[in-house]
């Protein structure tokens, strides 16, 4: 049995430590949880309805304390932190409200007497999921997944595991109130260097029905295989590089502001977040100018503070890494503007950056950059752009700016991505599907499609 420590990227102090579970607790949670699904899967949808209130409720009750809480564990600005449990509370009502409409049977004209397509639950759901969001995160599969009727076991991010607990006695004082089981929600405390053995052991258990994983390529990869081999149902929700494409037409005032809010959330530690600033040649001096000095005007330092814009990141290691990636993209011809440098002094503080004069064959172009580093391109023309943008391993959002809606469109289409947004900043929204394709993934989740993910769609006919 080992330990998890919980560090404050902002300080360097220990926050926590827990033991994690031996492989007796895990196989005892496994075993419950599968227990209770076996009684919630045949539950009525007004106690599945009640459960996920009394969930809402409860992050609504502990909002300042479960956002002091993130904001300690991965550095997460407090406005950002409180935003984020509002978020998860909007949802799990959300779902509370629609869930029985998104499974209702579909009735089928057909030759039989009846026929029609139900949705029932899966089984028990595993979700690793990753520190960035540590709320969000978890409801965003954890609300639909029990809605649904299924079971969930987290096995959540070790520096983020008072996160994880506290999320979990969400869902255990819920499930108490309306006197469902307290094992429909697990988390489970593994130790660092067993994740992927104990992660492929619960993939093959006969009672995970199911997985679903937000992290990087290399899990997703890892995940893919052993869910593969076992045949079980995967979600993976993995990388992004973003474009966010300026045409030459947009309003630069307004495609900077929603530039700097995309890169800059969350200290840039977002798989959704505009990475690569595609900029039409024409106005690419005024909104690189403009862009950069916003970006240096930002408000860096104790995310505790409600002054704060960026705060630091979750880890010391994601720092170096940061840093390195900026140095190899100096290296090949990209400028700096602003930034480029770890900040000197206590935490694991990145200075906000805008490089300049990025090319394709550079860090900054082809690999993910999570952290708060923007790559500046010049597109030639609309053409230019949408091959850009669409030169990418990734594709799980787009962002494209115009005043011209159709213009934009077209540009848009010749992205690949699982979103595409027009004059905005890409976001999830629990009333739409959230998702990626190329190596951002596969599956969706939130929204109707979302819930139905971690259903058996079942096919029923009544001879005539």
């Amino acid at each position: 049995m080992g330990t998890l420590t919980s560090i404050d990227p902002a300080t360097g102090d220990v926050l926590g430590t827990w033991n994690t579970h031996s492989d007796t607790d895990i196989q005892r949670s496994v075993d419950a949880a599968h227990e209770a699904f076996q009684a919630w899967r045949t539950s009525d949808r007004e106690q599945r309805t009640a459960m996920l209130v009394a969930v809402a409720d409860r992050l609504t009750e502990r909002r300042e304390a479960l956002a002091a809480l993130a904001t300690s564990e991965m550095g997460k600005p407090t406005a950002e932190a409180l935003a984020e449990v509002d978020k998860c509370a909007w949802t799990a009502r959300f779902y509370a409200e629609n869930a029985s409409d998104f499974l209702a049977d579909r009735i089928v004209d057909s030759p039989a007497a009846q026929s029609w397509v139900s949705y029932e639950p899966l089984g028990v759901v595993l979700a690793v999921m990753p520190w960035n969001f540590p709320f969000w995160q978890v409801v965003r599969f954890g609300a639909p997944a029990i809605a649904a009727g299924n079971a969930a076991l987290l096995k959540h991010a070790p520096s983020v595991t008072g996160c994880a607990l506290a999320i979990e006695e969400i869902f255990h004082d819920a499930a108490e109130s309306v006197n469902a089981p307290r094992s429909l929600f697990t988390t489970l405390l593994v130790d660092e260097a067993q994740v992927g053995a104990v992660t492929t052991a619960l993939i093959n258990d006969p009672h995970v029905a199911a997985v679903t994983l937000t992290g990087s390529e290399r899990a997703g990869i890892a995940v893919a295989t052993a869910a593969g081999s076992a045949l079980k149902k995967t979600v993976l929700e993995l990388g992004g590089s973003d474009p966010f494409v300026v045409l030459d037409d947009a309003d630069v005032e307004r495609a900077v502001e929603g530039a700097v809010r995309s890169r800059f959330l969350n200290s840039g530690q977002s798989c959704l977040a505009a990475k690569r600033f595609i900029i039409a040649e024409s106005i690419a001096e005024e909104f690189t100018s403009r862009f950069t000095d916003a970006v240096a005007a930002l408000r860096v330092g104790d995310p505790a503070d409600p002054q704060t814009q960026v705060g630091p990141l979750a880890r010391l290691d994601q720092v170096t890494a940061l840093e390195g990636l900026v140095e190899r993209s100096v290296s090949g011809g990209a400028k700096i503007l602003t930034g480029g440098a770890r900040r000197p002094g206590p935490g694991a503080f990145f200075e906000p950056t805008v490089l300049a004069d990025v090319t394709t064959d550079m860090p900054a172009f082809r690999e993910e950059t999570f952290g708060p580093v923007a790559a500046v391109i010049r597109a030639v023309d609309d053409d230019h752009a949408a091959r850009l943008a669409d030169d990418s391993a990734f594709g799980l959002g787009a962002s494209v700016w115009s005043a011209d809606l159709e213009r934009a469109l077209a540009v848009g289409r010749r992205i690949t991505s699982g979103a595409l947004f027009v004059n905005a900043v890409v976001a999830s929204d629990a009333r739409l599907p959230f998702g990626g394709t190329r190596r951002s993934g596969h599956g969706r989740e939130l929204s109707e499609e979302g819930i139905r993910e971690f259903t058996n769609i079942r096919t029923t006919w009544i001879g005539a």
